[in-house]
């Protein structure tokens, strides 16, 4: 029987290939984006408590009243802005099934979504799947925004902007600036946004994170995504959530309803108390800041040349010093011959600059496993 594909280009993601790649080389793994030290014993305990205590049947579809409650005084204190934890705050299996469950609420045949390259590879064959249009335009050749791409592929058609800061995987920001001006571009539209912040908590050098919830002309169109696993190390329990405004959620719920319905229950309680203490995600940025540096530093003595890291955990590397090789096979090759698995650039495009030499390593690791990546690196 032959099937015929709903997304023939799309093969197994690139974060599974390279991890596999490097537990059957036994090579360091800096590829997939998650960290390699333990969770906070008193979240896990909180989670623990929860099960113990019965809290093991289905949520509530859109999450806990009191998560919901505690994500809006979050988002209150950090951008002086306050959802409506019934109607505009939503519990969701991670990020990614919140992309895919935006794109699937409001994104119709034909509609195009800009994607901004490059760009993590779930948006677009979530708008794929849904009959859209990607339409791609790139970060400059420094991997920062740059708003006059954007403005020439603006048309009629356009149903939504994908933006992400910061940015995997290029590790830069978005300012305040580029989202008024982003706003400006909007303006007298009814393009909607959809901001993916997950690493909201992950921005260094004293720099604020510009969320869309700061700009009112793009918070009244937006869907603003974040992440719980990426800010508390626990990538593997899938929990995140969306903020939007009402008519925007009632949109979003009537699909997440039939997609995941509700959310993990036991890490749901164990959230809600979690959060409501600012000091644990306070020191988010400075913790992976000092290892950002730490690798930075280290790799110093490396022919690898480093570009600016802004935020996230992911520090992009040119290799045009030591290959010409396009990015797969040397990053195949430096998994195999070197012991140090990354992730290629070319995948987070739709058409990838040819001349472009660039991986992406992730610093999300114990000191002990970078300064083995490093030392491995340095001899290359």
């Amino acid at each position: 029987m032959q099937i015929p594909s709903k997304l023939p280009r799309v093969g197994t993601t690139i974060f599974s290939v390279m991890s596999k790649l490097a537990q059957e080389c036994g090579a360091i793994n800096l590829s997939q984006g998650f960290p390699d030290f333990p969770v906070d014993a008193s979240l896990i305990a909180q989670v623990n408590d929860a099960m113990r205590a019965g809290h093991n049947q289905y949520a509530p579809m859109p999450g806990l009243p009191a998560l919901r409650e505690a994500i809006g005084q979050k988002a209150e204190r950090l951008y002086a802005y306050r959802y409506d934890a019934d109607t505009e705050v939503t519990v969701t299996a991670g990020a990614t099934q919140a992309i895919f469950t935006i794109v699937a609420a409001v994104v119709h045949p034909g509609d195009e979504v800009i994607i901004v390259d490059p760009a993590y590879d779930c948006y677009a064959p979530a708008v794929e799947l849904f009959g859209g249009k990607p339409v791609h335009v790139r970060l400059g050749s420094d991997m920062k925004f740059h708003a006059d791409a954007l403005e020439a592929v603006i048309t009629k058609r356009t149903r939504m902007l994908v933006v992400n800061t910061p940015h995997n995987p290029a590790g830069t920001i978005l300012r305040e600036a580029d989202m008024q001006r982003i706003a400006a571009l909007l303006h007298g539209t009814d393009i909607l946004l959809l901001s993916d912040e997950v690493y909201e908590h992950l921005v260094f050098d004293g720099e604020p994170h510009a969320s869309a919830i700061n700009c009112p002309a793009l918070r009244e169109r937006a869907f603003v995504v974040f992440s719980f696993g990426k800010v508390f190390h626990a990538t593997g329990w899938k929990a995140g959530y969306v903020l939007a405004p009402q008519a925007l959620m009632a949109e979003f719920r009537k699909v997440h309803q039939f997609n995941v319905f509700s959310v993990n229950t036991p890490v749901q309680h164990a959230l809600t108390a979690y959060l409501r203490e600012p000091a644990n995600y306070n020191g988010v940025a400075a913790f992976f800041q000092a290892k950002r540096d730490h690798f930075a530093e280290g790799l110093r003595r490396s022919r690898f040349k480093l570009l600016p890291c802004e935020g996230s955990y992911f520090q992009v590397a040119d290799y045009s010093a030591i290959s010409n090789e396009h990015d797969l096979p040397f990053a195949q090759r430096l998994a195999r011959e070197h012991g140090v698995a990354a992730i290629p650039l070319s995948p987070f495009y739709h058409d990838p600059p040819p001349e472009q030499r660039l991986l992406r390593f992730c610093f999300a690791k114990q000191d002990a496993t970078l300064d083995a990546a490093i030392e491995k690196l340095c001899k290359i």
